[in-house]
């Protein structure tokens, strides 16, 4: 439950409208185009929504259709946008996916979006025991990057919500040289961290989950992802280790942001770390088997029986 009723998460960042091929080719073959929402915060809200929890999203839209279709999306997902501030001279972000299987390509056009005139006044919802960021937001511009400050700050109120930081390097947005440091200062400042591996290695030339965890030795809840072989989570001197599902990629867009509600949402829940893994594997999963960024997660009959599987059915489930 909410501190007050309110939502029990509140995911902060970029919502953009997406436009993606139909038919799943890629997108300069022409043809038609879904019109749909994404960014990485609204996934994980969504995801969150989707496994039963309040989720709200906060962030800021273009008074525009492209934004009215946004929040309309968000709302029919069972996300709260009671918080969402409305731009009146600032568009709605946009961007296109190319589909790939192997790794799809994003093209944006976000520049001088309205979520870019985020700042550090940026309105919360109040009340909920975890907000969630990522390291896009802080790339976005300066207000941007000083709402990071903001949630992120050494002296925020003890007792105050858990703060879920995903690094979310996107080399589109800014270099690796530029992005190391600041993503390594704001992961050090979270409560929970999700990395991959990839990037911890193309970020601070981190050789495995090991290495993160020693450049980042005081996070309270450290996961490291390894794309589709496992994921590792640290907390304190403890490391557990869980492997990925076999399943079939559809399209990878959105698979972390799958992973990062469903280990919040075992977080949210208190399960112990392997199950919260393992939850965040089974909504990956899901996810990667999809055309969109988002995906309905396996039935509770399916989830339940896997949550409580033994380490060897665990191995050879396919989903």
């Amino acid at each position: 439950m909410g501190r007050t009723g309110g939502p029990e998460a509140v995911c902060v960042g970029e919502t953009m409208a997406v436009l993606t091929p139909a038919d799943g080719a890629p997108a300069d073959r022409g043809g038609d185009l879904a019109v749909g929402a994404g960014g990485a915060e609204a996934n994980v809200a969504s995801g969150l929504a989707a496994l039963g929890h309040r989720a709200a999203w906060a962030g800021r839209l273009g008074d525009d259709p492209f934004g009215r279709m946004v929040a309309a999306e968000l709302r029919a997902r069972g996300v709260d946008t009671a918080a969402v501030e409305v731009d009146p001279a600032r568009p709605t972000g946009l961007y296109l996916k190319d589909p790939d299987p192997a790794g799809s390509r994003v093209h944006y056009y976000r520049t001088g979006s309205a979520a870019s005139a985020m700042g550090p006044r940026t309105r919360l919802p109040e009340g909920a025991h975890l907000v969630h960021a990522s390291g896009i937001t802080p790339a976005l511009s300066p207000g941007c990057s000083a709402l990071m400050d903001r949630l992120l700050a050494p002296d925020r109120p003890h007792g105050g919500p858990l703060v879920s930081f995903d690094v979310n390097h996107r080399p589109a947005l800014w270099s690796a040289e530029r992005a190391a440091p600041r993503l390594l200062e704001l992961a050090a400042a979270a409560d929970a961290v999700f990395v991959g591996a990839d990037e911890a290695a193309r970020l601070w030339g981190a050789g495995g989950a090991e290495e993160v965890r020693a450049l980042l030795p005081g996070v309270p809840l450290l996961v490291v992802k390894d794309a589709g072989d496992d994921a590792v989570c640290f907390t304190g001197r403890d490391r557990v280790r869980v492997p990925a599902l076999k399943t079939e990629v559809v399209e990878p867009v959105g698979a972390g942001d799958a992973f990062a509600a469903g280990f919040l949402s075992g977080l949210l829940r208190g399960l112990p770390v392997r199950e919260r893994l393992r939850l965040g594997h089974l909504m990956a999963a899901s996810c990667l088997r999809a055309p969109g960024d988002t995906a309905p997660p396996p039935p509770p009959g399916v989830r339940d029986r896997l949550l409580a599987a033994d380490d060897q059915a665990w191995r050879s489930a396919v989903l």
